[in-house]
């Protein structure tokens, strides 16, 4: 079973993630990402359009367990997360969240 906070480490580390709601949004409707990740409270309207728009482009979404500082914590971040873009994993297994 992947640790969920070990491998958004380790994809913030060594790969290439946005932060950001509206980033997460253009990439949801670019299909830019290889996986968005959104806090669990995200603002339901921003969640709604990102999955709706994940959807249709056939970029996976997951809502993290823990809040907006809670991401940011495991991200080493000062600033608080909403919602961050996988484009590139780098050396994590994030991907294979999806699969579980």
């Amino acid at each position: 079973m992947i640790d969920i906070d070990k491998a958004l480490a380790s994809a913030v580390k060594t790969g290439k993630v946005s932060f950001g709601s509206n980033l997460a949004l253009q990439n949801a409707k670019t299909g830019k990402a290889k996986m968005i990740v959104l806090a669990s409270n995200c603002p339901t309207d921003i969640k709604e359009q990102i999955e709706y728009y994940g959807e249709i482009s056939k970029v996976p979404v997951i809502t993290y367990k823990g809040g907006s500082m809670d991401l940011a914590e495991v991200c080493g971040k000062l600033f608080i997360i909403s919602a961050l873009s996988i484009r590139e994993t780098g050396d994590s297994e994030i991907l294979k969240v999806i699969e579980q």
